[in-house]
């Protein structure tokens, strides 16, 4: 078992609650811009000061006062990421109050679940979908009492209501708040099962954020320039709560974007252009892949993959020199690379708004390639790691010593182990104070202080951890063979066409895969293809070379394992995999159960087309190139 740890870092110690932050930025700096919102897509972008941020935050407390919300109440908070979202989380958090965080497209049985399982006295939704949700469980939850509309005028409502609650109580209220009171009640993904309700306290939920403020933020805007962010993804995940405290505490502008299509954040990201863009690994690939079909569109394709091949070699030079391995880029390297930054790279960073300087991956790890690219083209994305039971960060890459392809090292003051098994032990300040209403569970995590992630991963001589995978996900053939999934799936999704990948083969013979196709790349790459011919030669002709495309998708995926690892059958669905059909979570992870049990018949017919083709072999080594299966 390997132990690292770094020393603590220089923060000040927590000694209230998470809203003090609020306070103290309006004393400190009251003109600050600390927020941004706009009434719509075409509007143009409002600053919200330190000061004028403080003053909504107390005029909701008091209207929350004057409503029955008191200290240790649960409220839930069921909205898109949106201005209203942050302001209301400091105002509850101002009284005393727990936050529970649901995402809006949740299913009215996992919003039930989530409401009955925190005994929440309020929720908070955005609009009539919302409020029908929610009323068609509410008898079933003694405890509910409020249901506030956001788009029914609900917060201009409560501050009206509480116009008469003087400010004193609302400043005794949030004197009262200790660093290890329960601050928020964040569910888990729920991926493999019912999702459960990690208690975060105030001291849990502030430690990365503080953490990462007193060691990388100077990094985050060019010299002399206010950072910002552009929030988009959901703040029922704890990684976007761990970005909005982030920004709050460290007075980085930050503007809200609750649709996360591709064309509101373009839109988001031109108009506002933040200096820090942080996001998932499939939000990078999408970016990636966006870039090249531009690039192929305007019949600059091959001057694309260059350039982009040109970042990821000057990337990984300038990583072995930081590193001590190398001397870094040659001069033809630099030349090249000075040449593409003029015609390629600096159109790449003004698509992402211009000043984007840095950025950060979590989810799942990112790949080795995707961050050299991006590294290459001049946005460094850092790839930590963190889980909802962590109250978010455990890890960060140290600056100037950055390494691609792992997740960096632990924040100072976390430590972490790596099991004889592979699985990654955690322990430190922001570990979760354990599962509500389910010690079993609790005990089974929390191990002599240590949480137990059921992530498994490596540590390497200088103790840069790369995880590998879920501990849960793992895949076991026939032959007893043992497979993470995760790194065939990230090799899959990097080439274009291929928007989903789901890796399977738990007690059969060979390793298989599902595989879904990026809608907006496919139909790009058939205009491009522009075969001749009348249609069902065309056809014939097109799906060949569809087939020929995926299958060096497969390959180059199978490059990076053994040969007893590889992908040897896979199949082409139709249908992505979607929250709408429960094959993802909210927040965008793979329900692979659910994937295997909605996929068993053209799972159990991909396997049998080989069999029948030949003897099923014994050994995965046995199996010839993979076989291909398109619905």
């Amino acid at each position: 078992m390997r132990d690292v740890a770094l020393a603590p870092a220089v923060t000040p110690p927590l000694t209230g609650g998470l809203a003090d932050s609020v306070f103290q930025q309006a004393e400190r700096n009251p003109a600050l811009p600390v927020l941004a919102r706009r009434a719509g897509p075409a509007a143009g972008w409002q600053e919200v000061t330190a000061v004028e941020l403080r003053d909504e935050v107390v005029d909701l407390a008091k209207g929350l006062i004057a409503a029955g919300i008191s200290p240790g109440h649960r409220v839930a908070l069921m909205a898109r990421t949106r201005y209203e979202w942050t302001v209301l989380a400091h105002a509850l958090w101002t009284v005393g109050a727990e936050v529970v965080p649901i995402h809006p497209g949740s299913a009215r049985d996992q919003v039930e679940w989530i409401l009955r399982d925190t005994g929440c006295v309020a929720v908070v939704v955005e609009d009539e979908q919302g409020v029908m949700t929610v009323g068609t469980v509410c008898t079933r939850l003694p405890r509910l009492r409020h249901v506030w509309q956001l788009d029914a005028g609900a917060l201009p409502d409560l501050v009206e209501q509480g116009a008469a609650v003087p400010y004193t109580t609302v400043e005794s209220l949030r004197r009262i708040v200790l660093p290890d009171a329960t601050a928020a009640i964040v569910h888990t993904s729920g991926s493999s099962g019912r999702p459960l309700g990690c208690a975060l306290s105030h001291r849990g939920l502030a430690y990365p954020c503080d953490t990462l403020l007193a060691g990388w933020v100077h990094t985050a805007a060019p010299p002399g320039a206010q950072p910002s962010v552009l929030a988009f993804l959901p703040f029922s995940h704890v990684y976007g709560i761990m970005i909005m405290l982030t920004c709050v505490r460290g007075g980085v502008l930050m503007a809200h974007e609750p649709e996360p299509t591709e064309t509101a954040l373009a839109s988001a990201l031109a108009t506002f252009r933040p200096t820090y863009l942080y996001g998932v690994p499939s939000v990078f690939e999408k970016l990636y892949k966006t870039f090249l079909r531009t690039a192929q569109q305007a019949g600059r394709g091959a001057l694309f993959e260059r350039a982009a091949q040109t970042a990821r070699d000057f990337a990984a030079a300038e990583e072995r020199r930081r590193l001590g391995t190398g001397p870094g880029p040659g001069l033809e390297l630099r030349l090249q690379h000075a040449l593409y930054e003029r015609t390629v790279y600096r159109r790449l960073r003004a698509a992402l708004g211009g000043r984007v300087v840095r950025g950060t991956s979590g989810g799942s790890a990112l790949s080795r390639e995707l961050g050299l690219f991006f590294e290459g083209i001049g946005v460094f994305v850092n790839d930590g790691y963190g889980l909802t039971e962590s109250s978010g960060g455990i890890t960060m890459q140290p600056l100037g010593r950055e390494k691609s392809g792992t997740v960096g090292l632990p924040l100072p003051g976390t430590e972490i182990q790596v099991a004889d098994d592979g699985e990654i032990l955690v322990r430190g300040p922001s570990v979760f104070q354990g599962y509500i209403g389910d010690e079993q569970a609790t005990r089974a995590a929390l191990r002599g202080g240590w949480l137990a992630t059921g992530d498994i991963g490596r540590l390497d001589p200088e103790g840069y951890l790369t995880i590998t995978g879920r501990k849960k996900d793992i895949i076991v053939t026939s032959g007893g063979k043992s497979v993470a999934p995760a790194l065939l799936e990230q090799r899959l999704r990097m080439h274009p066409l291929v928007h989903q990948a789901v890796v399977i083969g738990d007690d059969r013979p060979c390793v298989g895969a599902l595989i879904t196709l990026d809608p907006e790349f496919l139909a790009h790459w058939r205009t491009a293809l522009a075969l001749p011919g009348d249609a069902p030669a065309r056809e014939t002709r097109e799906e060949n070379a569809l087939r020929e495309e995926i299958a060096r998708a497969v390959a180059s995926a199978n490059s990076a394992v053994s040969r007893a690892e590889s992908i040897r059958v896979y199949r082409v669905l139709q249908e992505p995999f979607a929250p709408d059909n429960g094959l993802l979570t909210p927040s965008l992870k793979l329900r692979r159960d659910a994937v295997v049990r909605h996929y068993a018949a053209e799972i159990e017919a991909m396997y049998q087309a080989r069999s029948r083709s030949r003897p099923v072999p014994q050994e995965p080594a046995e199996w010839d190139e993979p076989d291909d299966v398109f619905r």
